[in-house]
């Protein structure tokens, strides 16, 4: 089957999708933050094993990262120990040289020295300092190698899953009925299947295991803290609260401008889009200082919300930064005052400096984790409701097989419904000998791509049967079904690739001869031959290299090397001009010959030579026969062919 886009035309429901690129922006919020939840622990539950292991090296690299500023204060404090020592008698003992201070009146300078280790006489143990120093040097080593570990663990767990949950989106795209993509909006779409799912990759591999680091870090430092003084770990404390209010505050605001700026560089973009798809009218009506004064009205918008949400979010690390110097002040200065009462070593309050400085990094990282989280969820959610979608109904187990390629189609009392509210198609009934060319006509929205639709079991049709040398097509495999149709739509279809590629889309494994002769019979060898690289010529994304009635030239050829059963044209040459037409025509006579033809037209003039014309309004047929028949009746197909050709129409009408 070779088949272009199968959806109908006009009353489609939705449009493209909003943001950048008709791709929209992953949602803030989950709607079922509990259940998506589920399902996500539901995907991750095989790699249960991976991830605990990841909790293990996170727990392991944030205890090794803790105790770093415990082991480095050791240190300082041998180094301390030593100078002191080193200005003191020798031969003396530690208490001596104490009660010596405190004879002449030195208490504070006694109190000092009765919290070291000092030796009096003896200057730094560089042995020891060395050990302690290899010591630390070892734990960050460790910390490093754990956390990378942790990293690339957690990096194959997101990117295994983003696989798995890639390819169930992908069978699901070929399960879902064209319904589906009629009732969605592209854009959307798009959103779900490619944004949100790797911003759940992202949510995975660094939210999780961040967050997770945090929280411990968090822990550790606290626990740390407490150990070494309590009264500075609750200095410490106080600032969590200040904190948080800093952030959330300021976040706030600055949310509602990344809001704006999403907002405006989505209709910047459009604009964009829109200028440079339609430069050639711009140019032609004159409009281009019009375009370039709109431009620069959303760009200076896009640039004031952009300033202020980067300005808004970018207060945040300063005003953490300036409670983090007040934190400092504070343990520095008290932290100073116990060491010259004796009460702390140096070391200890150098180890509680550091862990002071650690302490609100973690917790802003928490914050942003979160939302992270609740982004990475809300996407999440987004994926889980496409991927529950109603899928086609499967085919019937043990489904019949047609015993030769189909040639008669016959519609017996068809009946169906895109709301069930609003009847569309009711009692449709055509029998379409083989070999018969069979036109539909009509006016817009009387059903005719619909009735295509139903052919192909794009649709399933709510009452009737449509049968294929008699076998109702629900008896038959859907891909059965499609493989006895060859479809030419109006909107062409070719992807980025070579002419040649594009033109054996319509047979798999098809030789160059095969591609030329179907070429040859739409008429196609004679333009691409002109082409600098021929067959070989790469056609871009929109085959903007090409004209729009070679486009249709192309998919046309596709068909021919299809070679179809049943062939269905839809306004197949709509974007030719009328020379292309007649040729057009002549090879699909050709090619009709011994085959089933369904033509869909407005222009009258293109199906008059057809062996049946089915004329339909509302959903029903309301005349059929051949081209003169129908003018001699004078009915609908007279008036609908009276409004396109009125000057001929009566004359013609006579001779017939």
């Amino acid at each position: 089957m070779m088949m272009g886009r199968p959806a109908g035309r006009g009353g489609r429901p939705g449009g493209p999708g909003g943001g950048f690129m008709g791709l929209g922006m992953p949602p803030e919020r989950s709607k079922d933050f509990r259940g998506t939840l589920r399902q996500l622990l539901a995907r991750l539950r095989q790699e249960r094993a991976t991830i605990a292991v990841v909790a293990l090296l996170g727990s392991a690299s944030v205890a090794f990262s803790v105790v770093g500023p415990k082991i480095i204060g050791n240190a300082t404090n041998v180094i301390f120990d030593g100078v002191i020592g080193k200005m003191l008698p020798a031969g003396m003992s530690k208490a001596q040289a104490v009660e010596g201070l405190r004879a002449r009146g030195q208490q504070q300078l006694a109190d000092m020295l009765s919290g070291t280790n000092i030796v009096p006489g003896v200057g730094i143990d560089f042995t020891e300092l060395a050990q302690i120093l290899a010591v630390a040097v070892g734990v960050y080593v460790l910390a490093a190698v754990l956390g990378w570990l942790q990293a690339y663990l957690m990096a194959g767990v997101a990117q295994r899953t983003v696989y798995g949950m890639r390819r169930d989106v992908e069978t699901k795209l070929a399960r879902l009925p064209l319904r589906y993509f009629d009732s969605h909006a592209h854009g959307d779409l798009l959103s779900r299947v490619t944004n949100d799912v790797d911003n759940i990759g992202t949510t995975l591999q660094q939210g999780l295991s961040q967050l997770l680091t945090s929280v411990l870090t968090v822990i550790g430092v606290l626990g740390m803290m407490l150990w070494i003084s309590p009264l500075l770990a609750l200095i410490s404390i106080l600032v969590i609260p200040l904190s948080l209010v800093v952030t959330v505050l300021i976040a706030g605001r600055s949310q509602r401008q990344f809001v704006a700026q999403w907002a405006r560089t989505g209709a910047l973009n459009a604009h964009v889009e829109q200028m440079h798809t339609g430069h050639a009218l711009v140019q032609v009506f004159g409009r281009r200082r019009s375009a370039i004064e709109q431009f620069e009205q959303q760009n200076q918008g896009l640039y004031e919300a952009s300033f202020r949400a980067q300005f808004l979010s970018g207060i945040i690390q300063p005003a953490m930064q300036f409670l983090s110097n007040l934190n400092y002040v504070g343990v520095a200065v008290i932290g100073g005052y116990r060491v010259a009462s004796g009460t702390m070593t140096l070391g200890d309050v150098q180890a509680f400096i550091a862990y002071s400085r650690q302490f609100t990094m973690p917790i802003t990282q928490i914050a942003a984790q979160a939302n992270l989280l609740q982004s990475g969820l809300a996407s999440a959610e987004r994926v889980f409701e496409f991927l529950a979608a109603p899928e086609e109904l499967p085919d019937r187990v043990g489904g019949r097989a047609l015993s030769a390629p189909a040639s008669r189609v016959t519609f017996d009392r068809v009946s169906f419904r895109y709301q069930p509210e609003k009847p569309l198609i009711e009692d449709f009934s055509l029998d379409v000998s083989p070999g018969e060319t069979v036109a539909i006509v009509g006016p817009t929205g009387a059903g005719k791509t619909t009735i295509v639709n139903l052919l192909m079991r794009f649709y399933e049709i709510d009452g009737g049967s449509i049968r294929l040398d008699g076998v109702d097509t629900r008896e038959l495999p859907r891909d059965v079904v499609r493989r006895t149709f060859g479809m030419v739509l109006q909107d062409t279809w070719l992807f980025a690739g070579t002419i040649r590629d594009n033109i054996a889309y319509g047979k798999e494994g098809a030789t160059m001869g095969e591609i030329v002769a179907a070429a040859t019979a739409a008429h196609v060898d004679q333009f691409v031959r002109t082409l600098p690289d021929g067959y070989d010529t790469v056609l871009d994304e929109d085959a903007s290299n090409i004209s729009a009635g070679q486009k249709q030239l192309l998919t046309i050829a596709r068909a021919f090397l299809a070679n179809p059963s049943v062939l269905i044209l839809d306004e197949a040459t709509s974007s030719v001009d009328t020379r292309t037409e007649v040729l057009i025509q002549q090879a699909m006579a050709r090619l009709r010959h011994g085959r089933t033809g369904f033509v869909i037209a407005h222009r009258l003039s293109t199906i008059r030579n057809a062996d049946t014309i089915v004329v339909m309004d509302e959903g029903r047929i309301v005349e059929q026969g051949t081209h003169a028949d129908l003018l001699r009746r004078r009915g609908f197909y007279y008036e609908l062919y009276r409004s396109q050709f009125d000057e001929s129409v009566g004359a013609e009408a006579v001779a017939s």
